[in-house]
């Protein structure tokens, strides 16, 4: 097996049969749109399209939560981080999985009752509308290119590998078409189009991840410890000729620093995430908020245990270096291992699930920037807050389709990053431009609008520049495997912030930035908190503003 596995890595083809995998990919994808078409019949009013008609039970939703969480990134980016670099890939579960009780505990409900569909809605709710929408709906479209180019890459990557695309060209054609087919679910089946589309591919993603799981056990004696063990075994030597130890930290954080600056933004940046939070208001009650969150834990919990017995079962019976040599690299781990596993068929399931996983993702982005843009942006700024609910959809269709043709180039650009890398940048720029803000908002009387622009402007404008100079873009010496460097720019050297993540500084920035804006601005509005206070608790008030 193993012989003509190295084979086939070598001559850089694909893997397993492109017929039969064109062929699996279609089944989900006509099962998918049918469903879509099906259940948007009449999705003529702003409240069905951007929040599906407030009809979903608290299962339901919690279930399409998950399906919106588990991305490509933790899919395909942590089974690929985990089988190279053991503990510290292992590290993106434990953040993406603790960050979900931040948002329980203290943003879930209380968004639920106080906003409308958008985060916008909720900071502009007692502070000056215009100013704090236009950054609200800046720092969205901000978060959102960057998990949109993070899902774009991984479906390029991910697919090139099972049709055995050569070149970059079938890459870039590939994302094109991921594009166009993600587009129709968010123009014609809006929110609950997409949530529905969400929930099948939860449901998929976990049974697949799970059937893997014991299967990859199953072949080490149902004993994990075995698996652990003979994975670090089979780990290839540093370059230098000491072991590499998968079951201890520092592999891919040389530094502790770096390491916290990840955490940081992985654990505070899912509160601040505007995709995840308009899943909020698909429910009809804060309760059914509360019990989307719990069911979203469970599942997403679980599959992040998958996920390290893929990781380290990769890392075994696949092997680093044909990891890191595959179409795709690092992100191809997970489908590799269902190809070692299962032979074709597997791999194609598999594989199908993990596309899936990207449209369903790509889509509930797409919905939440189109929704800001025409909600936030068009409606308050350009018309006043006078545009019908029609004209208002209208807008959003547009602009989905405009930010569709931005993912896509952005996608083409993005090809063979890391994806869990991409996505945390993301989360590094939700932790320091909006969870800030939505924190004051809720529980600080004295939040002004002020200290709301410092806080978001700030912590967009940190994160981003300190992304853009640090070792990410440029800089990382070359891989001696690879003969490329890690970094996103090859051969061009222009970084000065030593980090990989920017959240250990740019986090606390937003919140001091937001605590001095508002403490020299005079802006105070008692009354307008006191109804906010008693409107995210009892969500009083909320109804009402609902079905105006």
């Amino acid at each position: 097996m193993s012989a003509q596995f190295s084979v086939l890595a070598a001559a850089g083809t694909q893997v397993g049969e492109p017929i039969l995998n064109i062929a699996i990919f279609a089944v989900f994808v006509l099962i998918t749109l049918a469903i879509v078409i099906k259940v948007s019949r009449g999705n003529r009013s702003a409240a069905e399209y951007y929040a599906g008609g407030r009809a979903f039970s608290g299962r339901q939703n919690g279930i399409a939560i998950a399906g919106d969480y588990l991305s490509a990134a933790s899919f395909l980016g942590i089974a690929g981080a985990i089988a190279i670099n053991g503990y510290d890939g292992f590290l993106y579960s434990i953040g993406f999985l603790v960050a979900w009780l931040v948002a329980l505990l203290l943003v879930a409900e209380l968004l639920r009752n106080v906003g409308k569909y958008t985060m916008a809605d909720v900071l502009s709710f007692r502070l000056r509308q215009r100013p704090v929408r236009i950054a609200a709906a800046i720092s969205t479209l901000a978060v959102s290119f960057f998990y949109l180019l993070a899902q774009m890459a991984g479906a390029g990557g991910l697919v090139a590998l099972l049709l055995g695309v050569e070149g970059d060209w079938g890459q870039r054609a590939v994302i094109v078409v991921v594009g166009v087919i993600m587009l129709f679910y968010v123009i014609y089946g809006g929110m609950k189009g997409t949530t529905w589309v969400q929930m099948i591919k939860a449901v998929l993603l976990i049974l697949g991840a799970g059937v893997m799981t014991l299967w990859v056990l199953a072949k080490f004696g149902l004993n994990l410890s075995t698996l652990l063990g003979e994975a670090n075994a089979a780990a290839p030597k540093n370059p230098d000729g000491s072991a590499r130890d998968l079951l201890m930290p520092g592999l891919q954080y040389k530094n502790p620093i770096d390491f916290i600056s990840l955490s940081m933004a992985l654990v505070l940046g899912t509160a601040g995430l505007p995709h995840v939070l308009m899943r909020f208001y698909t429910v009809p009650t804060s309760r059914e908020a509360r019990r989307s969150v719990v069911w979203a834990i469970w599942l997403i919990g679980l599959f992040y245990l998958f996920t390290l017995v893929l990781g380290f079962g990769a890392a075994e019976l696949v092997g680093a270096s044909t990891i890191k040599a595959a179409p795709g690299g690092v992100n191809s781990a997970a489908p590799l291992l269902a190809f070692a596993l299962g032979g074709e068929i597997l791999l194609g399931v598999i594989s199908g699930v993990a596309f899936a996983t990207i449209l369903a993702v790509v889509a509930g982005l797409t919905i939440t920037a189109s929704a800001s843009l025409s909600h936030d942006v068009y409606n308050t700024i350009v018309k006043d807050g006078k545009a019908t609910p029609e004209e208002e959809v209208k807008v959003a269709r547009i602009a989905a389709l405009v930010l569709g043709a931005v993912a896509i180039i952005g996608g083409i650009f993005a090809l063979g990053q890391n994806i869990a890398f991409l996505v945390a940048l993301a989360f590094a720029i939700a932790a320091s431009a909006n969870l800030p803000t939505i924190l004051y908002s809720l529980f600080w009387k004295r939040f002004n609008t002020r200290g709301a622009l410092w806080s978001i402007y700030g912590g967009l404008v940190s994160a981003i520049t300190l992304i853009v100079f640090s070792p990410v873009v440029s800089g990382k010496p070359a891989d001696p495997v690879t003969g490329k460097s890690p970094s996103m720019m090859q051969g061009v050297d222009f970084h000065w912030f030593p980090l990989d993540n920017p959240g250990i500084i740019s986090i606390p920035l937003g919140f001091i930035l937001g605590y001095i804006g508002t403490v020299t601005s005079r802006e105070y509005n008692a009354a307008k908190y006191a109804e906010m206070e008693v409107r995210s608790l009892t969500g009083h008030g909320a109804e009402a503003a609902t079905h105006h």
